[in-house]
């Protein structure tokens, strides 16, 4: 391997916006986290009651929710929805504290559960991309540098192809986040466990700064592709 001073002109900006998206994040996630929900619930009692509400409401696509099941997991802010058995997943900080950021971010994933029982596109596209996403991370950079070592251009560039996955998949990604927030902000408004300006200003905080995160990851897989792109497109130029 060999290290390349353009690889890092290309990715300092990219390292810059995800080290302050990531400061965002903390910082909206721990203000907001010493702010008690006026509903004095916390996100995993949130979201069994936003299940349980939903479903007995009748809302479009609530029937899917029944067997979702809201679980505890380790870590700090790792919660997620796993479609595969359909649970939600909480940390300790999100799941056991009746903060404002605790129920944003269980309500979040719980719009990812009802993603799912609606058979929302987006996310449908985002899980059909995961394997080719899997394969072209690994695969790709490792065609880039065997086309550029044996100035092979036509198997560079299919490595370019295929790192360029990832970036479909961060693209992919945005919809379905975006979406999932202005669910949360509408069920947690709808069912009273946000009251007031404030907690409602708390709640866009913390779903905004999770959702730059994505932003940045589409902006850092953005940057990677242009520099490999260079990369492959130097092997032509080499042998002008």
């Amino acid at each position: 391997m060999f290290f390349d001073i353009r690889y890092l002109i290309y990715m300092i900006p990219a390292f810059i916006l995800m080290a302050l998206t990531s400061w965002y994040v903390k910082s909206s996630y721990n203000k907001w986290s010493r702010v008690q929900a006026s509903s004095r619930l916390t996100g995993a009692q949130a979201a069994q009651q936003l299940i349980s509400r939903s479903v007995y409401s009748g809302i479009a696509g609530a029937d899917g929710l029944r067997d979702v099941r809201v679980l505890g997991i380790g870590g700090s802010l790792s919660d997620h929805y796993d479609p595969r058995d359909k649970t939600l997943k909480l940390s300790p900080g999100v799941a056991n504290t009746p903060s404002v950021a605790a129920v944003a971010i269980a309500a979040h994933e719980l719009g990812h559960a009802m993603q799912d029982a609606e058979d929302y596109f987006p996310l449908r596209l985002r899980s059909a991309l995961v394997p080719a996403v899997n394969i072209g991370s690994n695969l790709g950079w490792i065609l880039i540098m065997i086309g550029i070592f044996l100035q092979i251009s036509q198997l560079a560039w299919l490595g370019v192809f295929a790192f360029a996955a990832g970036a479909v998949f961060a693209v992919a990604t945005l919809p379905v986040e975006f979406d999932a927030s202005s669910r949360a902000k509408r069920l947690l408004a709808d069912s009273g466990i946000i009251a007031g300006e404030e907690e409602q200003r708390g709640v866009n905080a913390v779903l905004t700064a999770a959702s730059l995160t994505y932003v940045a990851a589409l902006v850092t897989a953005i940057l990677q592709l242009f520099y490999f792109t260079g990369l492959a497109g130097g092997i032509g130029r080499q042998r002008d």
